[in-house]
Parts: structure tokens; C-alpha cells; sequence
């Protein structure tokens, strides 16, 4: 591209969380940045949207970020759609979200406010990527990613993606040098959940949620064995759920 492109950037741990602050910084080495963002942590939230309130969405200046930046009271979604009808006005080139603080592989992905907003930018048209580290530390560390985030986003802005694809990026959490990129499948996983019962001194229940994550899923191209095996992944995602497969097969239903 001869001109500096326009870059949006957003997440789901919040306008002053690490990761983003390191992305801004990458973003800004290579086009325009505008920055619409969550103003608390939105983590979990998928792809939900505020409609039984008001959103908030003021400028801001955090150190040493672009010179548009917002810090906005709804979701990750949210945030793409006011940064397109409100503060930009036009579609930019490129979204980006993250550093996500944790990773967003496999099933993970249909949970994730970081996916969700890169998603809401591929449903409005606009290539996008969501990058995730596999660190779920405040103060985890990001500088050794600035490579690979700078290569995958260059080559997105240099050669687009299908309409309704967007890239789910996953970094391992190493203090070895990653031994590349792998493009991958979604591997077969389920968080199997429970409840931590409690009671509170007025003697109401309430509950923890916990859980913990099982792969199911033995193949050696997805996501999840990439990153066991110290790899970053790629997996392009699509936000069309429907069962193609299964379309012949119930149209031979008794309907």
C-alpha cells in the first residue's frame, strides 16, 4: 500500500491492559491508528452487544498512544461498531484486537471478546486478526512478539482476506524462541465447568464458576498442538455457523 493504512484497534482486557498498549505501539510503525477500546475489562463476554442501556465513548490520552483514542463503556463489539458509525465514519483497513492476556484457542473462541471484536469488524467488511498470548498474567510480557505480529498483520494488509474470514492468532507462553507459525484447525475441545458453592454472612448462596479445559482432539494441524509444541497459530475463522453438511441431509426430512 503506498499510503500509511488506517488501523483500528480495540480488545476485551480494557483500554489501559499491557497487551493493548503493545499492539498500539506495533500498529503505529505502520499506518494510522485509531483506537476504540473497552473502559473496564470485558473478557468472557463474547459477542454481546449493550441494547438495555447507554454507551459512553469519550476521548482519551494514555501515554504515548495514537493521536485518536477512545475509551468506550460497552463490549468488544460495541466498541468495533462505534468506532464505524461514530468516531471514524468509514470502514478502516485493517482491525486489529488484542494483545489478548490468555489464550483464545479452540473452543475458546466462541467465548472470547477479543475474537468477537475482530469478528464485528469482519461482519462490517474490514479485514481483520485477533492476537492472543497464551499468558494470563497483568504483567505479562510482549516484546518478543512484536515480529510475528508485525509480519501476520503486513501480510493481511498486503493480501486481504476472503469476505467473512478473520484471523485467530494464538502465541504460546515460552521463554524460548517460538519455532514458527503453523496455520491450523480449531482443535476439538469443551470446558467442563462447575460451581463453587458458597454462602455469604447474610446466609444467601451464591457461586463460583470454574472449570477447566479438556482437548479432545489427538491431530497434530490445530491450534492446540501447535502451541503445546511451541508454535504460534493461525487459524482463519468464519462467522457463518451454518451446517452446510448437513443440508442435504435434512431436507430429507419429513418437513
Amino acid at each position: 500500500m503506498n499510503k500509511r493504512p488506517l488501523i483500528l484497534v480495540t480488545n476485551d482486557d480494557g483500554i489501559s491492559a499491557p497487551g493493548i498498549r503493545k499492539l498500539i505501539r506495533i500498529m503505529n510503525t505502520i499506518g494510522d491508528v485509531v483506537v476504540v477500546a473497552p473502559d473496564s475489562p470485558q473478557s468472557g463476554m463474547g459477542h454481546a452487544i449493550t441494547i438495555d442501556s447507554t454507551l459512553a465513548c469519550d476521548q482519551i490520552k494514555i501515554d504515548q498512544g495514537p493521536q485518536k483514542e477512545y475509551q468506550c463503556s460497552g463490549t468488544p463489539a460495541d466498541c468495533v461498531k462505534m468506532a464505524v458509525r461514530e468516531v471514524l465514519k468509514k470502514k478502516p483497513d485493517l482491525c486489529v484486537s488484542g494483545i489478548n492476556h490468555g489464550s483464545n484457542s479452540s473452543i475458546s473462541v466462541i467465548y472470547s471478546g477479543t475474537m468477537s471484536a475482530a469478528i464485528e469488524a469482519g461482519i462490517e467488511g474490514i479485514p481483520a486478526i485477533g492476537f492472543s498470548l497464551l499468558d494470563y498474567s497483568l504483567d505479562a510480557k510482549f516484546d518478543h512478539l512484536e515480529e510475528d505480529v508485525l509480519k501476520i498483520t503486513k501480510n493481511v494488509l498486503e493480501n486481504g482476506l476472503p469476505k467473512g474470514v478473520v484471523l485467530n492468532v494464538n502465541f504460546p507462553k515460552t521463554e524460548e524462541l517460538f519455532k514458527g507459525i503453523k496455520i491450523c484447525r480449531q482443535a476439538k475441545g469443551n470446558w467442563v465447568e462447575d460451581f463453587d458453592k458458597r454462602v455469604n454472612p447474610m446466609g444467601k448462596e451464591y457461586y463460583w464458576l470454574t472449570g477447566k479445559f479438556v482437548n479432545e482432539d489427538n491431530g497434530e494441524d490445530t491450534d492446540e498442538w501447535a502451541l503445546a509444541n511451541n508454535y504460534v497459530s493461525i487459524v482463519p475463522t468464519q462467522f457463518d455457523l451454518t451446517a452446510h453438511h448437513f443440508i442435504q441431509h435434512l431436507n430429507s426430512w419429513d418437513l
